[in-house]
């Protein structure tokens, strides 16, 4: 089902079947990872990607898999993650209670900054996603084209306001557990666990392939803390264990995998010095994403 699209379009995209019902979407435009999550009345999509071109690109791959009425989840409001979502229409739309303020707040400039970069990458013609992207210089400008003209649909169903609260979805013989595990990558990261197949969606808690992506709105001192949580929500007796840890961009991660990165994130929370001191790590060069 992969690599081309009914209309004739080259997909940006594959799905790893994760576990029955569970699957990832592997992304070359920014190494990014979505998810779905099958249930017997309900599909549960994982971010949207970065426009309503690329969002578009992902509905259709979510279609060719089901026809069960969809359900959204935004792990947070970085464009990559959520610009997609018109793609979605009708959808009922969850995420942490601050996303949707935060995603007002910097949509606009998100939405220059990226549209800035995609346009230097296609005057150059590199490639628009600092390496990470198989995209040439004509494809970037058409990524600078989409995002330009979108505009971002705010999340409707705000969930778990409080650090280790938890919203249960139901999908039809299938609870999903939606747990926001404190500051982080964001204020307002939202991670999807589903414990009856031993996956938990992450998104930029976690990372493959790339260091962690400190930005201006990440909390250094307060990441190891959440990502501890999420490791504590895959071990938790009503899961069957979490043997998949599927981050925002970059490949699934083994729970000693995870482990490893949480330890490095307790490193350099101990470097770090009072909130919104330097961390000894150079952040990645996607610091208003990722």
């Amino acid at each position: 089902m992969d690599g081309q699209r009914s209309d004739g379009q080259r997909s940006d995209g594959r799905w790893l079947e994760l576990a029955d019902g569970v699957l990832a979407r592997r992304h070359d435009e920014l190494d990014l990872t979505t998810g779905l999550v099958l249930g017997t009345s309900a599909a549960l999509v994982i971010d949207t990607r970065g426009d309503t071109a690329q969002g578009a690109e992902l509905a259709a791959a979510v279609r060719a898999v089901t026809a069960l009425p969809v359900v959204v989840a935004l792990t947070h409001a970085h464009f990559d993650h959520c610009f997609g979502t018109a793609a979605f229409p009708g959808a009922p739309v969850y995420a942490q209670a601050g996303c949707a303020g935060a995603l007002l707040a910097t949509a606009a400039a998100q939405r220059a900054h990226w549209t800035r970069h995609y346009r230097d990458a296609g005057s150059t013609g590199s490639s628009g996603a600092s390496g990470s992207s198989e995209a040439s210089g004509s494809s970037a400008a058409a990524t600078a084209d989409a995002l330009a003209a979108t505009v971002p649909v705010l999340p409707d169903h705000p969930v778990c306001a409080r650090p280790a609260s938890v919203h249960r979805l139901d999908l039809g013989g299938r609870i999903v557990h939606l747990v926001h595990p404190g500051p982080g990558h964001t204020g307002h990261d939202l991670v999807v666990h589903v414990p009856d197949a031993g996956v938990l969606f992450a998104g930029d808690l976690l990372e493959n392939g790339a260091p962690p992506s400190f930005g201006p709105d990440s909390y250094r001192r307060d990441w190891a803390a959440a990502v501890g949580l999420l490791l504590d929500v895959g071990a938790a007796p009503a899961a069957t264990g979490t043997r998949v840890f599927v981050p925002g961009h970059g490949d699934p991660l083994s729970p000693d995998e995870a482990a490893a990165q949480h330890a490095d994130l307790l490193r350099i929370a101990r470097a770090a010095g009072p909130s919104g001191a330097p961390v000894p790590r150079a952040p990645s060069a996607n610091s208003l994403t990722r």
